[in-house]
């Protein structure tokens, strides 16, 4: 099967939902898929690396930090992607791509599947003086957008219910994204773990909590560095993983709270490295309520942290109070929950062995391209009922 993945954002830029679609896109081609990117260039020119597709772009910051744009529909390089013509487009963004993606099945009769990466009502702030308007907005945009999809491909059971409120009348099927967790199989943890502190000067005897994302408003770490300055335990650092708009906000309200000595900004790192600093830690922690995906939530189970979370829709079934962390609403649920973890030996231990098994059987990347393989082959079906063709890759044959 030739599968084409449209996206805004692809790498060189890190985020979830790049990281979701470089992992989807190796297990793809790993069934024995030959699968294209079409994505827009940080530049005003378009060009071609290997099977990736940069259509040329301008910079709108201001609607979002690093947004970008595209009006071209015609192009050498659509015109390519054409001809190698694709049984099925996976868009994974909105707007500048998913206008190409319309473009291209239309022209080719083929189906758009559609995953629904991001709850804009939490992201109103950027462009909407009032949230009620925010919120409308998104709702008909969303609706406007996705009737155009054949399937529309939905994170979480949160996803699923607000595009529901929205109207929408595509079949959502709830899909949650999947990680390749080999990487974060602690090998010489202790070693990782030590290597880590020493570089960042964490005394040793100092439990960690860590937080890992882009560091936006939207991530409320106030909240999360507000709570670590009320804690009355000793001997704690708290650890922040990447970098984004919020960061200088946010380095100005930990030394308002008089703990910038006991939080450390690491600034971006390679997702490729990252697993040593999630050995260095003892707890995941976020107060984050704009997740649809939380890939580092799963991250961290991955590596056996427990983790300690706001309560939220988008963290059913993933984060289970009491089985593979807490979830709290109050600062005082919070630090009942934190000091459990850390005073009870037993209990963090249970906690840890809970996480990463519930990565481990739930999430995989694996998993994740085998479901979607599935969503594709019927999505063609529908596109073409009368047409007998065989596809054969490394999971068996379908027809």
């Amino acid at each position: 099967m030739k599968i084409l993945i449209t996206t805004d954002v692809y790498a060189p830029v890190i985020n979830g939902v790049v990281t979701s679609i470089m992992n989807l896109k190796r297990e793809l081609e790993k069934l024995g898929h030959e699968v294209r990117v079409l994505t827009l260039s940080n530049e005003i020119k378009s060009y071609v690396e290997k099977d990736v597709t940069y259509i040329s772009s301008l910079g709108v910051g201001k609607i979002y930090p690093g947004a970008r744009v595209t009006i071209s529909k015609k192009c050498k390089y659509l015109k390519e992607l054409m001809e190698w013509r694709p049984d099925v487009i996976h868009s994974q963004c909105e707007f500048s791509t998913f206008r190409l993606a319309k473009h291209l099945a239309k022209s080719l009769h083929v189906p758009i599947i559609h995953t629904y990466h991001t709850v804009y009502e939490d992201y109103t702030h950027y462009f909407s003086p009032k949230q009620s308007w925010g919120k409308a907005m998104v709702a008909f945009f969303s609706k406007k957008v996705l009737k155009h999809a054949t399937t529309v491909i939905a994170p979480t059971e949160k996803v699923s219910t607000l595009l529901q409120g929205y109207g929408v009348k595509r079949p959502i099927k709830v899909i949650p994204t999947g990680i390749d967790l080999s990487v974060y199989k602690q090998g010489n943890a202790m070693q990782a773990r030590k290597d880590v502190r020493n570089q960042l000067n964490i005394p040793e005897k100092n439990r960690v909590l860590i937080f890992v994302g882009r560091l936006a408003k939207e991530k409320n770490l106030e909240e999360v560095l507000s709570n670590f300055s009320r804690v009355k335990l000793e001997d704690m650092s708290l650890l922040i993983v990447g970098d984004g708009p919020h960061r200088q906000a946010l380095e100005e309200y930990a030394r308002k709270l008089n703990i910038e000595d006991n939080v450390i900004f690491t600034g971006m790192v390679d997702p490729k490295e990252l697993p040593p600093y999630y050995q260095a830690a003892d707890i995941f922690v976020s107060a984050s309520n704009s997740e649809t995906q939380g890939l580092t939530y799963i991250e961290a189970l991955a590596s056996g942290l427990p983790a300690l979370c706001r309560k939220d829709p988008c963290l059913t079934n993933v984060i289970e109070d009491g089985t593979n962390g807490g979830l709290f609403e109050t600062f005082e649920e919070f630090e009942r929950h934190l000091e459990k973890m850390l005073c009870d030996q037993e209990e963090y231990r249970y906690l840890s062995i809970h996480a990463k098994k519930k990565a481990y059987e739930n999430y995989s990347s694996t998993a994740f391209a085998k479901s979607l393989e599935s969503v594709y082959y019927d999505a063609i079906e529908l596109f073409h009922p009368t047409e007998n063709v065989v596809y054969v890759n490394n999971s068996g044959i379908n027809q």
